[in-house]
């Protein structure tokens, strides 16, 4: 199943880059294919981790609000004591962690299901931060945090930089940590246990707060790592910026074939998931399509993958029976 999903979207990548390359002219460029990659890292960032939350037979839906807050809590740091770089990720990510783990604990208290329990906590998380923050952008960043970093350095003829972008590098180290943790760890093998059968994974002695806490801290602290990456690529923190952003994200890990009931689906589906929505939505720009179009077409596709993935978990409880 895993590995039929898996070639069904490595040719309809393929296709679709084949039909972008005929009917657009930027598409294949070094430019073009450069900006997608750092402009989708933060998509990439935040796919692993709900990847991981997904596994474990929860979902989180207020990962936004957690990215938002991290902005704002490393870049009033670094307004005030001139953390640094080092300082910057330390306190995004602790703060995104600390904030998912929030989400764990009141998840395993409440025994409400995730996705009250984080819709819930997205609005209390944004009005929080309304209310500190009352809706102030920050910009006027540090020198040293605006400057670009490229390792690898490349030109094109026409005199393009290129090369591993900071953002490419952080998603890249986002997806091997998910692979570590999913392939070689011991907790990866736990999640799927959680994720595929609650009651047996209890009654074989895990913890199951342990690993709920696990799932919803990585969410949190891949929220975290998004949020620096997110400053980094606009140079600026807008309390509404990634307002519905969540759909986006969820979209993208279920076309990858993670399935929303938990414990199936694979970190490859969902990198290649990620790579379909970013090349739909730049072939759209591409061809000119408003703004407004493109909302609908990428709206109808969060509809067509969860709806597909609904079906799919019908017919195999179907089976089971």
């Amino acid at each position: 199943m895993k590995i039929s999903n898996n070639r069904i979207l490595s040719a309809t990548i393929l296709t679709l880059m084949v039909l972008l390359s005929l009917f657009t002219e930027d598409f294949t460029t070094i430019e073009n294919l450069y900006d997608v990659i750092n402009n989708y890292s933060m998509l990439m960032i935040l796919a692993c981790g709900l990847f991981i939350v997904l596994l474990s037979g929860g979902i989180d839906i207020s990962f936004p609000a957690i990215t938002i807050i991290s902005q704002y809590v490393m870049m009033t740091l670094v307004g005030k004591y001139d953390i640094g770089f080092l300082g910057v990720f330390i306190a995004s990510l602790t703060a995104g962690t600390l904030f998912g783990a929030i989400n764990a604990v009141l998840v395993n208290r409440l025994n409400v299901p995730s996705i009250i329990i984080t819709i819930s906590t997205l609005n209390i998380f944004y009005g929080g931060l309304l209310y500190f923050t009352k809706g102030v952008w920050l910009y006027d960043y540090p020198l040293w945090f605006t400057q670009e970093i490229i390792f690898f350095k490349q030109n094109t003829q026409d005199g393009f930089e290129f090369g591993l972008s900071f953002q490419a590098l952080i998603a890249i180290l986002a997806v091997l940590l998910t692979w570590l943790i999913t392939n070689k760890l011991t907790i990866g093998r736990k999640i799927y246990a959680l994720g595929g059968n609650q009651e047996a994974t209890s009654r074989i002695g895990f913890n199951l707060f342990f690993l709920r806490l696990f799932a919803y801290g990585y969410m949190g602290f891949m929220a975290g790592l998004a949020g620096v990456v997110q400053s980094y690529t606009v140079q600026s923190v807008a309390p509404d910026s990634l307002l519905g952003y969540e759909l986006t994200v969820l979209a993208a890990v279920v076309l990858g074939g993670t399935s929303l009931s938990g414990g199936r689906g694979t970190l490859f589906g969902t990198v290649m998931g990620v790579a379909l929505l970013a090349m739909i939505q730049n072939g759209l720009n591409l061809m000119g399509v408003s703004s407004y179009w493109q909302t609908i077409i990428t709206g109808s596709i969060i509809i067509l993958s969860i709806s597909a993935a609904a079906l799919g978990q019908r017919k195999r409880q179907g089976v089971s029976r």
